[in-house]
């Protein structure tokens, strides 16, 4: 079974950057694709970030420009740098790895607060 485990969120001041990672323990078989996923207070779960197992990347429109998806397939993590902040970004922050299979691996998320 695929662990995934979020680390590197925090406090930050609006411009400011951080830069996420998300490991995973164990082997990720038949890797479709890994996903950035944040949930804010009283809103739904909004999808971020895409990367391929082939490095394609697709960006939510809100993070595109500021925001970079990227891995290490020799760590087993993934990452998510984080660049002029904003308030609004303010949310748990979780890791998400798709199977061919359809299946899904969710991490537990780590907490971004974007505030002054």
């Amino acid at each position: 079974q695929v662990q995934l485990v979020e680390s590197g969120g925090g406090l930050v001041q609006p411009g400011g950057s951080l830069r996420l990672s998300c490991a995973a323990s164990g082997s990720i078989f038949s890797f479709y694709a890994m996903d950035w996923f944040r949930q804010a207070p009283g809103k739904a779960r909004e999808w971020v970030a895409t990367i391929t197992s082939g490095d394609s990347t697709n960006y939510a429109d809100s993070v595109k420009g500021r925001f970079t998806i990227s891995r290490d397939s020799a760590k087993n993590t993934l990452y998510l740098q984080m660049n002029s902040l904003k308030p609004e970004d303010t949310a748990v922050y979780s890791c998400n790895v798709r199977y061919y299979t359809g299946a899904t691996t969710w991490g537990q998320g780590t907490q971004v607060t974007v505030s002054s």
